[in-house]
């Protein structure tokens, strides 16, 4: 079976639909946690309370993509230098 004539057995809707769910799961399973990770390192240490809310909001909302990411980012903060 060739993949040409899979394609063409469907219709333009469903490939359209099928393209539609693939982009949106994407985008929320890697891009947009991607970003959250993005603005959580450069405002942890200086979010207001409010902002906090936000990031904590984001957090909830965008989990499953989180946890995906979650072991291939690393956000310790860097070690310190001592003077001696």
């Amino acid at each position: 079976m060739n993949i040409a004539n899979i394609i063409s057995a469907f219709s333009w809707d469903t490939l359209l639909a099928a393209l539609t769910y693939l982009t949106l799961s994407i985008s929320y399973l890697l891009i947009v946690p991607g970003l959250i990770y993005i603005y959580l390192k450069s405002r942890w240490y200086v979010a207001s309370s409010i902002e906090r809310t936000f990031m904590y909001s984001l957090m909830f909302f965008f989990f499953p993509g989180v946890l995906l990411l979650s072991p291939f980012l690393n956000f310790r903060p860097k070690r310190r230098q001592l003077n001696v």
